[in-house]
């Protein structure tokens, strides 16, 4: 059996930017334990894998445009949403497959979703998520190893710190992280002194990736948060990893709206035992 396989940068402007993402078109599901080996060999933080939707009662959608079934795998587990992949996704489908299409459509475990073109780049339409404060955790402010001003929660926990210097420079234990019962991490801060309105870090140990180097649906949680504490529903976030991107989002009610570009980085093919 061969699967076709590309690698493509998300949230990228250049080559080696971004965070890449492996598409697989299959024909037909597999069973888990085979994408989740895949995903394991392709040993990114995720992997997309879609297959062509028919239309049913349960899923009904829009027969005039493109859809798909649409999961996404870390090497670890599989997840609920995942924003860099999709986005790798819909450059793949818009530039191979659809490319007279202005909008395609995703059915996934967080519902329906949606990505239109926007130039050179995308529109991935997502559930927004908001954050409820908690409790600073002691623990976990010793595992970032910065102290933490606020503790937010939606699927991933939030650290507010005070620069966005602290969210550049700290250097957290991955094994104490991986300890506790959330997706995820996300420390954050304000952009001032940056060009961006707020900058963040998202480590996921617990899934498999120790940092996630640009995290498109930690931002469903992160916009709705800044656009409350900064009076703005237009945001441009930077994600301060070592490849680093930037998301630009716009906050609509219960939809999310984060804005990317992507670079193809490679094509091939996976050849299974039949």
């Amino acid at each position: 059996m061969r699967i076709p396989l590309i690698q493509i940068d998300a949230f990228a402007s250049k080559p080696f930017e971004g965070n890449p993402a492996a598409v697989m078109p299959l024909e037909g599901w597999l069973d888990d334990g085979v994408l989740q080996q895949l995903a394991e060999e392709n040993n990114l933080s995720e992997t997309a894998f879609i297959v062509a939707a028919i239309p049913d009662e349960a899923t009904p959608f829009d027969s005039a445009q493109p859809a798909y079934h649409l999961r996404w795998f870390t090497p670890a587990i599989e997840v609920d949403l995942c924003g860099h992949a999709t986005l790798a996704t819909a450059s793949y489908l818009f530039t191979d497959v659809h490319p007279d299409a202005k909008r395609l459509q995703f059915w996934s475990r967080s519902g329906w979703l949606f990505v239109e073109r926007d130039g050179d780049g995308f529109i991935l339409d997502f559930p927004s998520e908001i954050p409820e404060p908690v409790a600073v955790d002691p623990s976990v402010t010793e595992a970032l190893g910065v102290p933490a001003l606020e503790a937010f929660l939606a699927t991933d926990l939030i650290h507010v710190v005070k620069d966005a210097e602290t969210v550049r420079t700290l250097t957290p234990d991955f094994g104490a992280l991986a300890k506790l019962p959330v997706r995820g991490v996300v420390v954050t801060a304000a952009g001032d002194g940056t060009v961006h309105d707020f900058v963040s870090r998202f480590f996921g140990a617990r899934a498999g990736v120790d940092e996630d180097p640009v995290t498109g649906s930690a931002h469903s949680q992160l916009a709705p948060l800044w656009a409350g504490r900064l009076g703005t529903a237009v945001l441009a976030a930077r994600q301060l990893s070592a490849r680093g991107g930037t998301v630009l989002c716009r906050v609509e009610g219960e939809r999310t709206l984060l804005s990317g570009t992507c670079v193809r980085y490679l094509e091939g093919s996976v050849w299974l035992a039949a």
